[in-house]
């Protein structure tokens, strides 16, 4: 730093310290427990949109989770149906949510066919199965297969390409292998034996792992918690994990249950800190139904998920059962994030063209951090309401986890500011757009999102 740039600095400072030496203003806003919807967290619907999900019961949504089958996405090689995708998009955001979605290449209905008919016939090799006693003939695509991957990873290449940081879409579900994208094959048996359908190699998987990478640098991913090799690979490129059978307490087997399972295989892949690089999603097993009529313990089942630091719950738009929708509401005020600006201080008066600096203690007060680079923003606003000044934070709140949070943002007033009083506004804003994007669970939020708190005098 040149001595110049040390001088400035120093005057800076010096004329910081006088603002704070002056008479403050302190405020402490009212928190509340209102549920509310904010992006990239909460109780998903799934294969419908907030809006057409009777099941939420009143619930806010603000995540719609899809999956496709790789046929349903790519009619013809190379020829992604955007367009099919897009109106989804578009259906979401009229809801008002965001999109989660997976690509799968393997099913268990009743068609033969998931992955497209296209792959089949340009020659890819396969193998034909079935489940449940062999009812229906099925065929998955061996996935280590040159012909596999080489038009498969460039199906991930097209997507990452469309929707990578896609203000619409909030997270992405490493999906591909296994049935339905869970990196699995269980209780398959191959026609003319009984062997399952082989797993790729472990090469193969992270060649699938590093495409997802490759195409979505921006937009938060998940990989599902049953495949070791996987896991472990998935969560170092810096995603965080998905398990979809949440809730089992021993519908599969009297021996073994998923809850059980998971806080092992957590340990396995030495997944603990994930949350803190990227989301924790599940999915219910069955749904909240199966467990109150096992008579599973949801308190127990929700404080776990709460322990790992849960960000989404997907319950397959079912209906939530009677009597559970408190417990509900309750995981969802405590799930992912959940900020409450405890309180804020700043100069009564403060000159044009002088720094004006503003100090918060925030608190997030959920299990996760936010996993978007969204920013605080502090502005004055005249006798109209409109805003005539606005700082936003260099530093994003990603990097907030649960707990107390200490900012000071200082920005310095134009001097062609008019003298007199202006209200002072916080929210936390997109900085692609400057608009609001997260709701505090503080009171007296405008129909804009901004938060009125306090005037300010300027001489």
């Amino acid at each position: 730093m040149s001595i110049y740039s040390k001088l400035v600095l120093v005057l800076v400072l010096v004329e910081v310290a006088t603002m704070c030496a002056a008479e403050q203003v302190r405020i402490e806003p009212k928190e509340i427990t209102d549920l509310f919807a904010n992006p990239g967290v909460g109780w998903e619907t799934f294969h419908r949109t907030a809006d057409k999900d009777p099941a939420l019961q009143g619930l806010p949504s603000s995540v719609a989770y899809y999956r496709f089958y790789w046929n349903e996405v790519e009619p013809a090689p190379g020829k992604v149906d955007f367009e099919k995708l897009d109106g989804v998009l578009a259906q979401a955001r009229g809801a008002g949510q965001k999109l989660a979605f997976r690509i799968m290449t393997a099913g268990t209905g009743r068609a033969y066919l998931y992955s497209p008919a296209w792959l089949k016939d340009l020659g890819c090799p396969g193998f034909d199965f079935s489940t449940g006693g062999g009812r229906n003939k099925l065929w998955a695509p061996d996935l280590d297969s040159p012909i596999f991957l080489e038009h498969h990873l460039k199906t991930i290449a097209l997507l990452g390409e469309r929707y990578d940081g896609h203000p619409d879409v909030c997270l992405v579900d490493i999906g591909s292998v296994g049935l339905w994208g869970e990196w699995h094959y269980s209780g398959t048996a191959q026609v003319g034996g009984d062997q399952p359908v082989p797993m790729p190699t472990p090469e193969t998987r992270k060649r699938i792992i590093d495409a997802y990478v490759a195409a979505f640098k921006k937009t938060p991913m998940v990989m599902l918690i049953g495949d070791t090799v996987g896991m472990k690979y998935a969560l170092s490129k810096g995603a965080g994990w998905r398990a979809d059978c949440l809730g089992d307490m021993g519908g599969f087997s009297p021996t073994w249950n998923h809850m059980k399972y998971y806080p092992e295989q957590l340990e396995r892949c030495s997944a603990l800190e994930a949350w803190k690089q990227g989301p924790v999603a599940f999915e219910s097993c069955w749904d909240m139904r199966r467990w109150v009529a096992e008579g599973w313990d949801v308190d127990f089942i929700f404080n776990w998920a709460l322990q790992v630091h849960v960000s989404y719950m997907n319950n397959k738009s079912a209906p939530i059962p009677e009597g559970a929708k408190g417990k509900v509401e309750d995981f969802i005020r405590r799930m992912g994030y959940r900020f409450v600006l405890r309180s804020l201080e700043h100069p009564a008066e403060v000159k044009r063209g002088e720094p004006f600096p503003v100090t918060m203690t925030w608190e997030n007060v959920g299990v996760a951090p936010c996993y978007a680079d969204y920013v605080v923003a502090v502005a004055l606003a005249d006798s109209t309401g409109a805003r005539v000044w606005t700082q936003t934070s260099k530093e994003t709140v990603r990097t907030w986890l649960p707990g107390r949070i200490e900012r000071l943002e200082t920005g310095r007033l134009p001097s062609e500011l008019a003298p007199g009083s202006y209200g002072l506004q916080v929210a936390i804003v997109d900085p692609a757009t400057s608009e609001p994007v997260i709701r505090l669970a503080v009171a007296n939020r405008q129909a804009d999102g901004w938060y009125p708190l306090s005037t300010v005098t300027v001489k």
